[in-house]
């Protein structure tokens, strides 16, 4: 886990903004100072923003939410794949095409399309009539990869977005807020950052400044998978003590039951035999008494 604190921050430059010229005044309260009339941004605030927007991620992630991780400047692309492959999150390092999220139907049937094509050149169940029909093929999975290569396993819209430079993403932030996904983004001191609800105050351009921010929010993400995967084992667990508590209940009350019923046919056995009991004792006494009279007649006549 990388150190978060004020030198790892300052090591990496994330205090470095722009040119003083160029800044937004919206900024202000996260400016520190200007040196060389370029505006140096205040690590303290960064630090806390940073912080906060981590365990926002985390609480999203482990509660089943997805993050998407959005940085397609060039200083961005390279940090923003090796830290998402890391802990198997979402990314877009490619241009942002319009309706992402907005049109996220469409975007399925590309992603399908793609995993379609690419499932089809691993089992060699292309077809293509010709070698040209199959350069194109592969030509299409290339594009295809190119932009929606990262999103591959995104069966819903993102929870969260994490944007690189919202300057330069606008049409992701526009969507987002259409959508009412929040969004958590770095925003240098030419940026607006009340356009999210999470700014991260720092610099956008510089390679380490970039990469050390993205593998904080990658943390997080890990962090709420590993949240999310421990209460889905214990939920498990608990359904299945309570399945084997409901089943031994079950067997209890099956016993119970099978009880009763021998007890009860015990029981009618015993009615049945004294009641066959009870019948036979009359029949005895008339036997006994109609055989009286035939032994005094059989005296008589001797």
């Amino acid at each position: 886990m990388a150190p978060l604190d004020l030198r790892s921050l300052f090591v990496a430059g994330v205090h470095f903004g722009h040119p003083s010229k160029r800044w937004n005044p919206k900024m202000s309260e996260y400016i520190f100072g200007k040196r060389s009339r370029a505006h140096i941004i205040d690590l303290s605030k960064t630090l806390t923003s940073l912080k906060t927007a981590k365990e926002f991620i985390e609480m999203i992630v482990s509660k089943g939410g997805e993050c998407l991780l959005v940085g397609t400047k060039a200083q961005a692309q390279g940090a923003i794949k090796e830290q998402a492959d890391k802990v198997g999150a979402m990314y877009i390092n490619q241009r942002w095409l319009g309706g992402m999220m907005t049109n996220f139907q469409t975007i399925q049937a590309r992603i399908e399309r793609l995993v379609y094509l690419e499932d089809a050149f691993a089992k060699g169940t292309v077809v293509a009539q010709t070698k040209r029909e199959s350069l194109m093929l592969a030509a299409e999975v290339e594009r295809l990869n190119k932009f929606f290569g990262g999103i591959k396993e995104m069966e819903k819209l993102p929870q969260v977005l994490f944007i690189v430079d919202i300057e330069k993403e606008q049409i992701a932030v526009a969507e987002a807020k259409k959508l009412g996904i929040p969004i958590v983004a770095i925003v240098d001191t030419n940026c607006d950052p009340t356009q999210v609800d999470y700014p991260i105050p720092g610099n956008d351009d510089s390679v380490r400044s970039i990469t050390l921010i993205t593998r904080h929010i990658t943390e997080a993400i890990a962090s709420g998978k590993a949240a999310a995967k421990l209460a889905r084992e214990e939920r498990m667990a608990a359904e299945a003590e309570l399945e084997a508590q409901e089943a031994a209940a079950r067997a209890t009350a099956q016993a119970a039951a099978a009880e009763r019923a021998a007890k009860e046919a015990a029981d009618a056995k015993k009615s049945k035999v004294k009641a066959a009991k009870s019948e036979s004792k009359p029949d005895a006494k008339a036997a006994k008494s109609e055989s009286k009279p035939d032994a005094k007649a059989a005296k008589s006549e001797s």
